[in-house]
């Protein structure tokens, strides 16, 4: 946490964005693609689980890209992801429920949908397979408790993924119930990234649980660290979106799903 305990103005107003959006209204329904064997079916291929997020942009990021989202969801897939995350939040990322249905219509693996869901009825925006709720945002005044959520989700058919940034909320997510868990090595009170964040508060976690590390890893030597750690899968989004860039998405992701650790060898 910063010093006056508040976090970064960006993810602030993230957040109070977030409790203005309404739900989608009618009831989700979901029948999910299961994450869990998508890493599984990798990691039997000989391809490190990798989650690609398709992100327009980002308050951390340099620039945007502007390529069809269907498209890039597809070359992500082409270079060996096990499963996508696309981002629904349109005030800060770009990004839209249209985008996510026409991805998840589009590709055979499973499709996580990344905004700031803090009500029950925010659940009801778009069909996926995997749900984000964050523990953080879910300890602030008037949000729905994580447990109420995860309850919530999984009645509609959803998986989810709850992100944890130390190893006390990898505790507290796990005791909601969370079977998905991930450590996100970026700090939301600064926005600041540090890759011993997912081996810390990994230790946390029973070994039941799907661990995955998400934010940071950009190169080979990063995913073989997240992978020794524990991380049964990880997140990637800006190594592979390139933004502001426009290098080959297929070529990003292969070169992190072919990083292999010794664990794989």
């Amino acid at each position: 946490m910063e010093s006056n305990g508040r976090m970064a103005p960006a993810v602030e107003s993230i957040l109070a964005a977030a409790r203005d959006r309404g739900g989608g209204g009618e009831r989700v329904a979901v029948d999910a693609r299961s994450l869990p064997a998508a890493f599984e079916r990798a990691a039997a291929d000989g391809r490190v689980p990798i989650i690609a997020e398709v992100k327009p942009t980002s308050p951390t990021a340099d620039g945007e890209r502007v390529d069809d989202p269907v498209a890039l969801a597809e070359s992500m897939v082409a270079g060996g992801a096990a499963a996508l995350s696309v981002l629904t939040e349109p005030d800060h990322f770009g990004g839209s429920a249209e985008t996510l249905r026409r991805v998840r219509a589009a590709v055979d693996v499973p499709v996580l949908r990344k905004d700031f869901v803090l009500y029950d009825s925010q659940l009801d925006v778009v069909e996926a397979d995997v749900i984000l709720l964050i523990v953080r945002f879910l300890q602030e005044d008037g949000t729905d408790s994580l447990a109420d959520l995860l309850s919530a989700a999984r009645e509609r058919g959803f998986q989810v993924l709850v992100e944890a940034h130390t190893a006390e909320e990898v505790e507290r997510a796990v005791e909601a119930g969370a079977d998905i868990v991930g450590v996100n090595n970026r700090d939301l009170a600064r926005l600041e990234v540090d890759l011993s964040t997912f081996p810390d508060a990994a230790t946390a976690a029973p070994e039941a649980v799907t661990l995955i590390a998400e934010s940071g890893i950009a190169t080979a030597d990063d995913v073989r660290r997240m992978r020794e750690a524990g991380a049964d899968a990880l997140l990637v989004g800006s190594a592979i979106m390139d933004h502001g860039g426009d290098s080959d998405v297929t070529e990003n992701t292969r070169r992190l799903t072919t990083a292999h650790t010794e664990t794989d060898t």
